[in-house]
């Protein structure tokens, strides 16, 4: 099992960076590589992927969610196996520290390489960059969910 800690802090009140993180469908927007979410249950999101030329799909249970503080989440019956977390920090009335762990096990050999060379990392660091533009470019979250898990 690989894991990844990466983190951002952005200049909007720690509500706006998470209820933005709680639209789940606006992923595709700054997360390279997710072509569709669709959010089924308050629990339950599909996730439709293609990175480095492979598709893949699969199911995500949120298994923990507490307003303006985290969401946790593991993939559920597929190929997939990852789980992780992302939490959300004030720093002060403007800005936010959002903080993301994942644990995945790469699977096959490309996958490998790629986990071995730093990919995973690098695209969690970018995925994380484009979110503070989209957040701060916007200035307010698109939508919320304020339901705990």
């Amino acid at each position: 099992m690989s894991k990844v800690e990466e983190s951002v802090e952005v200049e909007v009140p720690v509500r706006t960076a998470y209820d933005q993180w709680t639209q789940f469908e606006t992923f595709p927007q700054f997360m390279d590589g997710v072509e569709r979410i669709e959010q089924r249950t308050d629990r339950l999101t599909h996730w439709v992927t293609k990175i480095g030329g492979v598709s893949k799909e699969f199911d995500a249970e949120i298994t923990e969610q507490i307003p303006d503080e985290r969401v946790a989440w593991r993939a559920v019956g597929g190929e997939v196996k990852q789980a992780g977390v992302v939490t959300f920090h004030r720093l002060s009335a403007d800005r936010t520290k959002v903080m993301l762990q994942l644990d995945y096990e790469p699977e096959g050999l490309t996958e490998n390489v790629g986990d071995k060379l730093g990919i995973v990392k690098s695209k969690i660091t970018g995925d994380l960059k484009r979110f503070k533009t989209f957040i701060e470019d916007r200035g307010r979250e698109t939508g919320a969910w304020r339901g705990q898990v």
